[in-house]
């Protein structure tokens, strides 16, 4: 049984509960990019993935994360790909996922004011996915305290971001099922943001069933399509700076953070066995009722 310590109604961090994992991959098709800028400055990476993994994954980025950033990485050399693990506890005491709101924004923010020109690329799975949703949120959710999130990123900050990519997004379904609002992805970042979701997935589906089909991303390809997405986002970018050399450097941020804590591994990840996932409360009600 799971204990769940009581939280206000509707509460950000709860909704995060529905999640298990995050994780990215890159496709064929952009092995070689000589013409296009590379360095900039010598701790900036090209590239940063920042990913969040799901409930039960130990500390990392899940067996869909590693699979994404290992793909991606190996597509976008020569140029560099560093990533981010999302710092929270990803376990069933789903109000900590507020942990994980936090530590992201922190993390992609002060990489945008140290690192202006390296391109983002923002992905998770599972409970993952709904904190990297809630991340790009503009607004705070109808129903949840301001004093209990963290402010919605600066405008600007999605200049620096060229991809959001999730994968088993808990569905509108699942978040009533908790009480809980919706997952939106921030308008800012909906035009370069792709959900992936396995049909009859329990987590994503509407009318979904199977905790199998949540497990499946990897051995269906939809990592692989995920991939793709972000490093041809990424690639229109690296474009678009050769092109227009002078306009590179989109500008600074202006908001203040707060110093976060997750890890950074510029190393090929280790792939982690995938657990099965924990979800919070009573399982969804069936699809018509």
């Amino acid at each position: 049984m799971c204990q769940h310590r009581p939280v206000k109604p509707r509460r950000i961090s709860s909704l995060i509960g529905a999640a298990v994992a995050v994780t990215w991959v890159f496709a064929p098709g952009a092995s070689h990019q000589p013409l296009l800028p590379t360095a900039h400055a010598a701790d900036c990476p090209d590239a940063l993935a920042v990913f969040a993994r799901g409930t039960t994954e130990a500390p990392g980025n899940g067996f869909v994360g590693d699979a994404f950033v290992s793909t991606l990485r190996n597509q976008v050399a020569p140029k560099t790909l560093d990533v981010y693990s999302v710092d929270y506890p990803a376990t069933t005491d789903f109000p900590t996922a507020v942990d994980g709101i936090r530590d992201a924004r922190n993390h992609i923010v002060s990489t945008a004011a140290a690192c202006p020109k390296t391109k983002m690329v923002l992905g998770g799975f599972s409970q993952g996915a709904a904190v990297m949703g809630f991340v790009t949120a503009g607004t705070i959710p109808d129903g949840v305290e301001a004093g209990d999130v963290p402010a919605p990123m600066p405008p600007e900050i999605a200049e620096h971001v060229s991809a959001v990519v999730l994968f088993g997004k808990p569905s509108a379904r699942f978040m009533k099922a908790i009480n809980d609002p919706p997952v939106v992805v921030g308008p800012l970042y909906q035009v370069k943001a792709k959900e992936l979701c396995e049909n009859d997935d329990v987590v994503c589906d509407p009318h979904g069933s199977s905790f199998d089909a949540h497990n499946s991303y990897v051995d269906t390809g939809m990592v692989n399509q995920g991939a793709t997405f972000a490093l041809g986002q990424l690639q229109a970018g690296w474009a678009a700076d050769a092109l227009n050399p002078l306009s590179t450097t989109p500008t600074p941020p202006s908001a203040a953070i707060s110093p976060a804590a997750g890890s950074m591994n510029s190393g090929t990840p280790q792939h982690l066995p995938l657990p099965q996932p924990a979800l919070p409360g009573p399982p969804p009600a069936a699809p018509g009722t």
